[in-house]
């Protein structure tokens, strides 16, 4: 049986001989490749914040909302097209049952239900979470986070507005619609959606920049279009069953939905979807000067609010 003074002989001999570990190289090399810039970064960003409102490489849990919404806003469109196909000649049609400029005032409330899902989830999560102080430390301004950010909203918007719209022409062509008033109209509702998908996703990423929590967010973006499409749209039934229609024409200037489709009347002729639209050069001029400052306005707000956010 070995001693303590034995094994104190044996740590002293191996002392005297230098340490015994070994170092294995296992191969790793520092990266030497070609370093990206800020307009690579920029645009991977905003490829995932697109796929990220759609649920696109995430769990199936978040793909449920914004696919069931997107099935939901090309039902209708896709009901309307089989009706105008199959039933053209029968009913006498000799254009869209619903037109294209008044679609998406039909299906706001999936619309905005959409965006005030995903903004907190692009925006407020960053925050909440401390993500963003990860972002700012890559070759990326925060202007352009923002501007990245608000085009990945702004795009899946359209893509949920653009959809059935496109649905409806392609539709419009199998029953023999005339192809150039068809394309015509298409095309302004079209610039229609896009400009309405700005506005929305606007408003509703500035309001999520707001606040961290997302339910909180959620309702108040939802309160924030909803609401205001409401009480613009009760307005505008009082001022025109009084006869006020300027009234009912400045009242449309409040509701991103009006506003927009106002601009439609305005540059391309499209049928109205509210009961007091805009008559005479200068208010349709006021409208489409409201849409520009709306979405210059969100988007300086969120300069703002990101200046005081720290790397």
């Amino acid at each position: 049986m070995s001693s303590p003074s034995d094994h104190a002989g044996t740590a002293l001999s191996e002392s005297a001989h230098g340490p015994t570990g070994v170092i294995h190289d296992l191969g790793y090399r520092p990266y030497g490749g070609p370093r990206l810039g800020e307009g690579p970064v920029a645009w991977g960003f905003f490829k995932t914040g697109l796929r990220n409102t759609y649920g696109l490489g995430r769990s199936a849990r978040s793909k449920v909302l914004p696919m069931g919404l997107l099935a939901m806003m090309l039902l209708p469109a896709l009901i309307l097209v089989g009706v105008l196909v199959q039933a053209r000649k029968l009913l006498g049609l000799d254009e869209q049952i619903v037109a294209y400029s008044t679609y998406p005032i039909t299906t706001q409330l999936l619309v905005s239900v959409f965006v005030a899902a995903q903004a907190p989830a692009l925006i407020s999560r960053d925050l909440r979470f401390r993500s963003i102080t990860l972002y700012l430390a890559r070759p990326m301004r925060r202007s352009v986070y923002v501007l990245v950010r608000l085009a990945s909203l702004t795009t899946a918007t359209f893509v949920l507005i653009g959809a059935p719209l496109l649905l409806m022409y392609l539709g419009g062509l199998l029953a023999d619609l005339p192809v150039g008033r068809e394309t015509g109209r298409f095309l302004g509702a079209a610039v229609g959606a896009v400009l309405l998908a700005a506005c929305l996703s606007g408003l509703a990423a500035l309001v999520a920049a707001l606040t961290v929590r997302r339910g909180l967010a959620v309702a108040a973006v939802i309160v924030v279009l909803v609401v205001s499409y409401t009480v613009v749209a009760t307005i505008q039934g009082i001022a025109y069953d009084s006869g006020n229609l300027r009234v009912g024409e400045v009242a449309g200037l409040f509701s991103p939905y009006t506003l927009v489709n106002g601009v439609q009347v305005f540059l391309f002729d499209s049928p109205e979807a509210t009961i007091t639209p805009p008559t005479g050069t200068a208010m349709g001029v006021l409208y489409v000067g409201v849409v520009v400052v709306t979405v210059l306005g969100a988007i300086g707000g969120l300069l703002v609010r990101y200046r005081r956010v720290e790397p």
